[in-house]
Formats: C-alpha cells, sequence, structure tokens
C-alpha cells in the first residue's frame, strides 16, 4: 500500500474524529454536524477547551468497528514475564485513574481534542514484573491490529491505557474497552480494542502500518 493511500485512510478516520470546528470573529466554535455527533451526557468543553466528540461520521479500521462482549473480555500481558496475567475488564478499572486532556494527530494534519480517562500503562505492566530486557511494549488488538511503544516512552510521558473519553465509556468506534493515548504519537500508535499487552525486548518491532514504511517513532512534528 503506498503512503498516499494510506494517509487518505488516516485522514478519514481523523475527518471522523475531528471536531471540524468553525471560527466566528476568531473564536472556535463547534457546527451543528459536529455537535450533532456527541452523545447524551458527553462533556463538549473542559476549562474553557471545545472538545471534539468521541464519534465521527465513518470509520477506516481494518476490519470495521469492532463489538466486544465484555462478559467475556479478558486482557493479557504477555512476553518477557515470569506469568502471563489475564485480567477482566473491572479488575483494569480497579486501578488508580488518572484524567488527560490530549488530542490526537493523525498523518494527514487532523487532530482532536479529547478528555481521556484510564490507568497507567506503567502500572498495568507492573504487574507483571517486567523483564530486564524489556525494551518494547507490543500492542495487539481484537482485529488483528498490532503497533509498539518504546517501554522508556510509556513510563517518562506517563501514558495511559484510557477506557472513557469525554466523560462517558468509550463507544465501540474509539476503542471499547480500551484504547492507548499516545499522547505526541501520530494516531496510528493509538491501538484501539486491545487485547493484549506483550512485552518484549525487540526494540525493531514493526506494527501494521509501520510494515507499509510509516515511521516507527511516529513523533508529531
Amino acid at each position: 500500500m503506498s503512503k498516499i493511500k494510506f494517509g487518505i485512510l488516516f485522514g478519514l478516520l481523523c475527518i471522523g474524529l475531528s471536531g471540524c470546528g468553525t471560527f466566528d470573529n476568531g473564536v472556535d466554535v463547534h457546527s451543528q454536524a459536529t455537535l450533532s455527533r456527541f452523545r447524551e451526557n458527553e462533556v463538549t468543553e473542559y476549562q474553557g477547551k471545545f472538545l471534539d466528540p468521541s464519534i465521527g461520521p465513518e470509520d477506516n479500521s481494518i476490519s470495521g468497528v469492532q463489538h466486544l462482549n465484555i462478559t467475556t473480555y479478558r486482557l493479557k500481558i504477555t512476553g518477557l514475564i515470569t506469568e502471563e496475567i489475564i485480567l477482566t475488564y473491572d479488575e483494569v478499572l480497579a486501578l488508580e485513574t488518572h484524567q488527560r486532556l490530549i488530542t490526537l494527530h493523525c498523518v494527514t494534519g487532523w487532530d482532536a481534542t479529547i478528555l481521556w480517562e484510564g490507568i497507567l500503562l506503567s502500572d498495568l505492566i507492573a504487574l507483571a514484573h517486567p523483564g530486564v530486557d524489556v525494551t518494547t511494549i507490543i500492542f495487539h488488538a481484537s482485529d488483528g491490529y498490532t503497533t509498539s511503544l518504546p517501554y522508556s516512552v510509556i513510563k517518562d510521558k506517563q501514558l495511559i491505557l484510557a477506557y472513557k473519553s469525554n466523560g462517558l465509556t468509550l463507544p465501540d468506534e474509539l476503542g471499547y474497552p480500551f484504547i492507548v493515548v499516545a499522547e505526541e504519537k501520530y494516531g496510528y500508535k493509538w491501538a484501539r480494542w486491545v487485547t493484549e499487552i506483550e512485552l518484549s525486548s525487540d526494540s525493531n518491532y514493526k506494527g501494521y502500518w509501520e510494515k507499509f514504511g510509516y515511521d516507527n517513532i511516529a513523533d508529531v512534528d
């Protein structure tokens, strides 16, 4: 797949997430189309800043929107650990909660600012007592999607695994039950529908889109 085609796909995804705000006398305001996409009781403003809807008009994930059964859902922590960890949704939510106002940036220039709530990935990983050789955290999604982040980045930036957006439980479209909020990384690092977190020593691991030539670091410029 060419980078151009990839950019189009990601652009469509980001249009779905973007608030597509307009400006009235220099003030950012929501369009009626954007307002219609907010869920009932969804937070639309935080600390004086407009938020973008959690649900966009269309989706371009690799296999369509996933609908996971939370009753049977399990989050696995695998790889360079002493023993595999398997957690229910409620067990993950029992960890300390953190809130972040973070903007998702897409490779084509679109962005979406959302109020996220979740748990520190480092807290979750610590439950598995990671080995000293762990350098890379690989995220596996229910649709077969994969991507990775350096373990050091996860710890230093205190990245979260979110289960709420704009005050409500994540919608399926945004990755329910969990999305990786990869702050300051482009959208292809924001794994949705996460089912497995693999601890690895492979610093050169390439995920789904990275195998097509996209930058494995993915820092937002």
